[in-house]
């Protein structure tokens, strides 16, 4: 994978076909990635600020071809093929349709512990708030970074959130969710919740674990074994994923059917829903 640093601190990659920033960022899986007028995209993750955008073939990132080969290339999970993999979910004629509207996604390989906190928060929540209490606990509780003169903050670790009570979350206007919060920190931090561990056991395992957890539903635990243990086989179903499911299998539908590669099937079919496209 050619890298070449350009004479502001970026660093130029050829990437394949399948790599759509507005995909990869507006569709569920993340939170902090948020657009520019000029089609780039700025966000923190990883405990890093970065400004990525495409440029013909290539994407260039802020940041030095260390810090590509070190922290971004496994966080866009460079490693796997994915016109492959989407050739491998095109089962019949919907997943055709709906794997061509998204080719681009790539799912994230992001922090264990900022996934979950995001997605207890997304808990019977839409995108843009999710966004801002997201942002509201790194500006309260995270670590200053810098990106081209300004300053961003870093997703706070558990430890940090664990040391907290309700009251100090107020902030957040996260509602009933803070007890949820506090709890999955304490878990984490105490590591009565090993999600390193967790993350090399199967999917199955792995959501019993987590919906064991107080305020963990099968959705959330499903979005977090799917973006963060690196375990492809699972598939969460919320509101758009059922309509989707009643509407193009209603005589039945197993996940199963796609294998380890479900997770991105989901993806496709949530992305293509969504729009308003599929018929």
């Amino acid at each position: 994978m050619p890298l070449t640093l350009t004479d502001a601190c970026e660093t130029r990659v050829h990437v394949q076909d399948d790599f759509d920033l507005k995909k990869i960022f507006e569709c569920g899986q993340c939170f902090r990635w948020n657009p520019e007028p000029d089609g780039s995209y700025i966000g923190v993750a990883m405990g890093k600020a970065a400004r990525i955008r495409r440029d013909g073939d290539d994407v260039i990132i802020s940041g030095t071809a260390s810090d590509w080969a070190n922290i971004w290339s496994d966080y866009f999970d460079m490693g796997r093929d994915y016109r492959a993999l989407r050739e491998s979910v095109c089962i019949d004629d919907y997943m055709r349709a709906a794997s061509d509207f998204g080719a681009g996604i790539r799912i994230l390989n992001q922090d264990r512990w900022e996934t979950l906190c995001s997605f207890i928060i997304s808990q019977c929540n839409n995108i843009p708030r999710i966004k801002k209490i997201v942002e509201t606990m790194c500006t309260c509780f995270g670590q200053e970074t810098e990106l081209s003169g300004k300053t961003f903050y870093t997703f706070p670790d558990a430890g940090t959130i664990a040391r907290l009570e309700e009251r100090d979350l107020s902030p957040l206007r996260c509602g009933y969710r803070a007890p949820y919060i506090l709890a999955a920190a304490r878990a984490v931090d105490s590591g009565k919740l090993d999600l390193e561990a967790l993350s090399k056991s199967d999917a199955a395992s792995a959501k019993r674990t987590l919906m064991s957890m107080r305020g963990i539903g099968e959705k959330v635990a499903n979005c977090v074994i799917l973006f963060s243990l690196r375990i492809g086989s699972a598939f969460p179903i919320d509101v758009w994923m059922k309509k989707a499911i009643a509407q193009h299998y209603p005589d039945g539908f197993d996940p199963e059917v796609f294998g380890e590669n479900a997770g991105l099937a989901q993806q496709y079919m949530f992305y293509y829903q969504r729009s308003g496209m599929a018929n």
